[in-house]
C-alpha cells in the first residue's frame, strides 16, 4: 500500500509540473499576444491552443526524460525540461507569426521563458527532495559474473547511492548456494548471469516481491520483439528477421527525404563557413570519405567534414578516436566535433538513400570484422539501414562497449516505430549538452573493448521450463 501511495504522489508531482511550466507562457498569451492578433481566438480556440502547447511540452519532456526523478540528477532534469520548454515556446512563437502575419514582439515570450526556466530548476530541486524523502535508499545486492564486475562502481559514478544501498556483491554460484541471502534485499541487480541461474533467481525474486534490474543478453533483446501467437492450442513466441510494415518503410523514407532536404537548405551557411575554415587551416580537402556498412552488409561511402589531419591513418590501421586528447584532430576539427558539425555532410547520404535519419550507426568494415571475431552477434545490427543518429547514440556514449551498443541497437530493431524514430530525433538534441557522450577510448586502441556476455559464454544450461 505504501508503494502505491508513493506512486500516486510522484504522478501528482509530475502532473503539477505539466501544469506549472506552461503557466507563464499561457499568461503571456492571454494577456498580450491573443488580444493583438488580427482575429483573436474565442474561449474554445484558446483552450485548443493551450491543450496543444501542454501536449507538445509533455511529449518533448517524455522524449528528454524530463519527468524521471529517480534516475536523473537535478541538473539533468532541469536541462531536459529547458530543452522541452525551448522547443515548445519556439513552436508557439511560429504559430503566433502565422496569426499575426508578421513578426510579433518576442520580449514577452522571452520573459515568460526566463520564468519557465526558473520554475523548471525549482521543480527539479523540489521533486528530487520529495522523492528521496518518500523513498529512502533500497537494500541492494548485485549478482554478477567476472565479466560484468563493476556494477557497484557504476552506481557510485552515476550518483545512485541515494537510490540503491549496495549491501553485497556475489557470483551466481554463491547466490544459488544460499538463495536466502536475497530475503532481506529489496533490489537485485543481475549482470552477465547465465540463463539457467538467472531464471532461478528471477523466479525467486518475483515470487518474493523483489525488484529486479537485469542487463539483458542479445537473445533476450531479440525475444522482446517476438510476436505472441497461438498454434496447436499452445502459447508460442514468433521471432524473425527485421521486417517492418510497408507503411512504416514509406513514412520513414519520406521523413528522411524531407528532413535532409530542409536541413541542407537551412544549414547551407554553416556548410559554407565550415568548409572555408577547414580549407584555410591546412589546405587539405574539406570532406572526408570513408567506407561504412549498412543494411545487409552493403558498403557505401559516408561523408563528413574533415576533423583530423590528412595523414591521420597513414599506416592504414583503423583507429577509433581517443576523444579530446587525440593529437590527430585539428583545431577546427576539435570545435566542429564538439558541436557535431562534422556529421552534417551525412545529410547528403540520407538524401541519396545510403543512410537514414535514425538507425544503428554505420561501422567501418575493418572494425566490424574485428568485433565479429569475438562477438558474431554484431552482424545482427545490419538488419536495417544505418542512421545518422540512433538508440545507442542517445542512451550510450562514444566509449560504450560494442556489446552494450549492440544490445541498444537491437532494442531499436526489435520494435520499429515511427513514434520511436521521432523520440530519438528529439532526444538527440540533448546529447549536444552532455560532453560525456563524446568521451574517447584508450590512446592507440583500434577498437573499443569488446566486453559483455557473448551468447556462447557458458550458456549450455537451460531452464527446465
Amino acid at each position: 500500500m505504501r508503494s502505491y501511495k508513493n506512486d500516486i504522489g510522484l504522478r501528482l508531482l509530475k502532473i503539477f509540473n505539466v501544469l506549472l511550466i506552461p503557466f507563464p507562457i499561457m499568461v503571456v498569451w492571454f494577456q498580450y499576444y491573443n488580444a493583438r492578433t488580427s482575429e483573436p481566438f474565442y474561449f474554445w480556440g484558446n483552450c485548443v491552443l493551450v491543450a496543444l502547447y501542454v501536449f507538445l511540452y509533455f511529449y518533448l519532456g517524455k522524449a528528454y526524460d524530463a519527468f524521471i526523478i529517480s534516475h536523473n540528477r537535478i541538473s539533468e532534469t532541469a536541462i531536459s525540461q529547458a530543452l522541452a520548454v525551448t522547443l515548445a515556446d519556439v513552436a508557439l512563437y511560429l504559430v503566433t507569426i502565422l496569426l499575426y502575419k508578421r513578426m510579433p514582439n518576442p520580449l514577452p515570450l522571452m520573459a515568460a521563458f526566463a520564468v519557465q526556466l526558473s520554475l523548471a530548476v525549482l521543480w527539479a530541486w523540489f521533486a528530487n527532495l520529495i522523492y528521496y524523502h518518500l523513498i529512502p535508499a533500497k537494500k541492494t545486492i548485485i549478482v554478477c559474473t567476472s565479466l560484468r564486475q563493476g556494477m557497484e562502481e557504476i552506481i557510485h559514478e552515476y550518483h545512485m547511492n541515494r537510490k540503491f544501498k549496495v549491501e553485497k556483491t556475489v557470483t551466481p554460484e554463491e547466490c544459488l548456494d544460499n538463495i536466502d541471502m536475497l530475503e532481506d534485499m529489496e533490489v537485485v541487480f543481475l549482470s552477465g548471469v547465465p540463463s539457467h541461474e538467472r531464471n532461478v533467481i528471477l523466479k525467486y525474486c518475483i515470487y518474493n516481491d523483489k525488484q529486479v534490474y537485469m542487463i539483458p543478453r542479445v537473445g533476450d533483446v531479440i525475444m522482446s520483439g517476438a510476436q505472441q501467437v497461438h498454434l496447436f492450442h499452445l502459447p508460442m513466441m514468433r521471432a524473425g528477421r527485421y521486417r517492418p510494415s510497408p507503411e512504416y518503410v514509406f513514412a520513414k523514407r519520406l521523413f528522411d527525404i524531407v528532413t535532409s532536404l530542409l536541413a541542407l537548405i537551412v544549414l547551407s551557411p554553416v556548410f559554407l563557413v565550415t568548409a572555408i575554415a577547414i580549407k584555410a587551416t591546412d589546405k587539405g580537402p574539406v570532406f572526408y570519405k570513408q567506407e561504412r556498412l549498412t543494411k545487409d552488409g552493403k558498403r557505401f561511402m559516408i561523408h563528413k567534414f574533415r576533423s583530423m589531419r590528412v595523414d591521420a591513418e597513414k599506416d592504414g590501421v583503423a583507429r577509433l578516436s581517443t576523444g579530446a586528447n587525440d593529437d590527430r584532430i585539428t583545431p577546427v576539427g576539435r570545435f566542429i566535433r564538439k558541436c557535431r558539425i562534422d556529421e552534417l555532410p551525412q545529410l547528403i547520404d540520407i538524401l541519396s538513400g545510403n543512410l537514414s535519419v535514425v538507425g544503428p550507426r554505420p561501422e567501418r568494415p575493418q572494425i566490424a570484422e574485428e568485433y565479429m571475431k569475438e562477438m558474431p552477434e554484431f552482424q545482427l545490427r545490419l538488419q536495417c539501414k544505418a542512421g545518422l543518429t540512433g538508440y545507442a547514440q542517445v542512451y550510450g556514449k562514444y566509449n560504450t562497449t560494442p556489446y552494450d551498443k549492440l544490445q541498444m541497437d537491437l532494442m531499436y530493431i526489435a520494435h520499429p516505430s515511427f513514434a520511436e524514430d521521432l523520440r530519438i530525433c528529439f532526444a538527440t538534441i540533448r546529447i549536444l549538452f552532455t560532453p560525456e557522450s563524446t568521451e574517447g577510448i584508450a590512446q592507440g586502441q583500434t577498437t573499443a573493448m569488446v566486453t559483455g556476455t557473448p551468447e556462447d559464454e557458458k550458456d549450455q544450461k537451460d531452464s527446465n521450463d
